[in-house]
């Protein structure tokens, strides 16, 4: 049963990572044309970041599966 709520959890802050990753990708992008590509490169890194963070996530989901 606990694990029936943590994989819940889970697939929540899944689907908010999920909401970052596309927030943050859509202005890396706006930026990505700009002179100031440093703001983007950084964006860039962050999504990465997240992109990380979800795989992780759905390891973790797996291993309770």
């Amino acid at each position: 049963m606990a694990h029936e709520s943590d994989i819940a959890e889970l697939s929540t802050v899944r689907a908010q990572v999920e909401d970052l990753i596309r927030r943050v990708l859509a202005v890396a992008e706006h930026y990505d044309d700009q002179e100031d590509s440093a703001v983007a490169a950084d964006l860039f890194s962050a999504e990465r970041s997240l992109l990380a963070a979800r795989r992780q996530l759905d390891r973790a989901t797996a291993h309770l599966s």
